[in-house]
């Protein structure tokens, strides 16, 4: 099974496109919920030392991610450097764990939409349906979930070029509701009453833990890589450049939001960087307006990774990994159609499970991110080593020793999802996820044409989709 050569996708998408894409991908909806626990649990120096952690250690990961687009600037991404690299059964393994951790997000976002409208419009949650793990279901959250999904998928349908202006316009949003945030904290702030590192080193580690999961997205770009519209070279320094710009948002949200209010009280409320918008301008409109952009943070990122994911799934529909029709092109809006409708059909399914499933899914989908990743850096260093002629516009420098450390982190991220790490997932409902996941991918891979070229599934396994 060779690379593409051709493809009916347009490239339409500039660096500007690109970088924005990436970074309205990583900036979500996570720093409207989470500021006050980060400040809480590692203090204000403490919270910004673990994100420039945090940022140092996806960058090592996204300097493997730049060589590997620049040098295969297919669609799809991991699975054309996991399929030169591992072969079809490595290949499917990585790209359908970055499917699923894409297909994760996107339904979160289902369900994250009603869950800020309910911050933002006082009554929000009427009639009540029925309740899961103890939370309750509304017909409103059902209703939003369900308009913004068919919303969303409509809009990626129709191109990725109206996609990437409607990413740009909401980033925008973003972007200025954090400066206005940092604004308002130099002229009215004070410094936090809050120790500057909160429990020594555990509490910098214990923020370190999460910051990985807020920076999930910059590996949407080699998934469009086949769509851009400028050198491959280019690429590497946009997947670095995107994440940096992410750890200095973060970072100043951080900074703004400790200068407004203690840790203590920002936990207390449901959305912490709204209340610190809201206590800065001493006006509740105006930390709704906080609220709005962390909005515009859930359609970047359901955006985003509308067409990472479709754009997986259309590689491994290519490659006769999934059925052929996912791999059909719109003749107009030169889309995978197929795929985005997949996507858009999985993430309607999401608001009918109601907030729990906000936990689950982002946790169960967050595993597969992390293996796609480690999949990827040994991607790398088999190709290093295997083809060390091969035609790299952008190189590391020092490749093999950032591809080792990023073969180790992402091995370390790994374990903190098992039985017995950290942020072991919990048991039934995110292993359940899981398993059903993994379960249809089985079933789709031994059923399909690439299968047959594998002797065990080409002696056993009738190929049923020719």
């Amino acid at each position: 099974m060779a690379e593409p050569e051709t493809s009916e996708l347009a490239k339409v998408l500039s660096r500007r496109d690109v970088l924005v894409l990436s970074f309205g991908a990583m900036i979500g909806w996570g720093w409207i919920i989470l500021t006050g626990d980060w400040i809480l649990q590692g203090g204000p120096v403490g919270a910004i030392l673990a994100f420039v952690l945090g940022g140092f250690i996806v960058c090592i990961v996204a300097l493997v991610y730049g060589e590997l687009a620049a040098a295969m600037p297919f669609a799809g991404g991991e699975h054309v450097y996991s399929l030169r690299a591992l072969g079809p059964i490595g290949s499917f393994i990585c790209t359908w764990a970055i499917t699923f951790g894409y297909v994760a997000v996107v339904a979160f976002e289902a369900v994250a939409l009603p869950s800020a409208m309910a911050f933002v419009v006082p009554g929000f949650n009427t009639i009540e349906l029925w309740q899961i793990a103890g939370e309750p279901v509304y017909a409103t959250w059902i209703l939003v979930g369900i308009v913004g999904a068919a919303g969303m998928t409509g809009l990626n349908y129709l191109g990725i070029r109206p996609a990437a202006q409607f990413q740009v316009i909401m980033t925008v949003v973003i972007g200025l509701a954090g400066i206005t945030l940092v604004a308002g904290s130099i002229a009215g702030g004070e410094p936090s009453p809050d120790p500057p590192i909160t429990a020594g080193v555990a509490g910098i580690f214990a923020v370190t833990l999460m910051t990985p999961f807020m920076f999930v997205g910059f590996d949407v770009i080699p998934q469009s890589a086949e769509e851009i519209d400028f050198s491959s070279g280019s690429l590497g320094m946009l997947i670095l450049a995107s994440v940096v710009f992410a750890a200095l948002f973060y970072i100043a949200v951080i900074w703004g939001a400790s200068r407004a209010m203690p840790g203590t009280q920002l936990v207390e409320s449901p959305l912490p960087a709204a209340a610190a918008m809201a206590t800065l301008f001493g006006s509740d409109r105006i930390g709704q307006i906080m609220a709005i952009a962390g909005i515009a943070g859930i359609l970047t990122s359901w955006n985003a990774f509308i067409i990472g994911g479709s754009r997986a799934i259309y590689a491994l529909s290519e490659s006769g990994m999934l059925p052929g029709s996912l791999s059909n092109v719109h003749p107009t809006y030169n889309t995978p159609s197929n795929a985005i409708l997949l996507i858009g059909v999985l993430s309607v399914l999401a608001p009918f499970f109601g907030e729990q499933m906000l936990t689950w899914i982002i946790n169960a989908g967050g595993l597969g991110i992390v293996v796609a990743w480690f999949l990827v850096a040994v991607s790398f260093l088999v190709l290093r080593r295997r083809e060390p002629e091969m035609d790299r516009p952008y190189r590391v420098p020092a490749g093999y020793a950032v591809g080792a450390a990023a073969f180790v982190l992402t091995a370390f991220l790994i374990f903190l999802y098992l039985p017995g790490g950290p942020s072991e997932l919990v048991w039934p409902y995110e292993w359940v996820i899981v398993f059903a996941w993994t379960g249809l991918g089985l079933v789709l891979f031994s059923l399909s044409p690439a299968a047959q070229e594998i002797p065990y599934f080409g002696r056993y396994v009738p190929n049923l989709w020719q």
